[in-house]
């Protein structure tokens, strides 16, 4: 029987072609090969109504920059919307992403993110047609394609069937983990820099307090 696809990510985006390396290639590229996820990339400008596809404009009461349009979003996202989407906004001003989303996204049936760029979005998108506002960390990017990538990869790497469990149950990079000593392998010593004897003594019990104190 057919693997049934079990999460939809749609990404909004002025910049497609910054997707097609990471989302082609390593763990997201394998499973949308197996039809454990649907990634798909939309570009806002498919969404302009004028010749120019202008998708942004200058703010009221003057500043810097464009801000991308509420009119551009709201048609796009009108058009991906179903009664089991979530609908997120990447934005630094949001709430910081951690472990913890990533676990609770991971369960959805699909996600809309939408990727900012320029001066910013206008707030009515905030305010009436994001569900979360969701920033990455605390700098500066000059777009919301980075962290679109993220927030996906660490979503569809926890999707079953994607990676083996046990991987996952020792993972390096997921917080208040088994895992977070230092880890070495071959050669066993290189510009005479040796991996731990104690690594090497096949004493599991030692071993494995040394992994507690380390």
């Amino acid at each position: 029987m057919p693997i049934i696809t079990k999460m939809k990510i749609d990404i909004l985006t002025l910049f497609p072609k910054m997707f097609d390396g990471p989302f082609n290639e390593s763990i997201i590229g394998r499973a949308v090969g197996k039809s454990l996820v649907q990634v798909k990339i939309h570009d806002l400008r498919d969404w302009a109504t004028d010749k120019h596809k202008s998708v942004d404009d200058k703010p009221y009461g003057g500043g810097a920059g464009m801000i991308m349009r509420v009119d551009i979003i709201d048609a796009a996202v009108n058009k991906l919307r179903t009664p089991n989407s979530k609908i997120i906004l990447l934005d630094a001003g949001g709430e910081v992403f951690n472990q913890q989303k990533s676990r609770k996204l991971s369960k959805l049936n699909h996600l809309i993110l939408i990727a900012g760029h320029y001066e910013g979005v206008d707030h009515r998108v905030h305010e009436h047609l994001a569900d979360e506002v969701i920033s990455i960390g605390n700098y500066v990017l000059t777009g919301g394609e980075l962290p679109a990538m993220v927030i996906a990869d660490t979503i569809v790497r926890l999707i079953p069937g994607v990676i083996d469990p046990e991987s996952l149950k020792e993972e390096s990079f997921s917080p208040k983990i088994s895992t977070e000593y230092p880890q070495y392998t071959r050669p066993e010593k290189f510009n005479n820099w040796e991996v731990p004897k104690v690594l090497l003594s096949g004493n599991h019990t030692e071993i494995e307090k040394w992994k507690k104190n380390n």
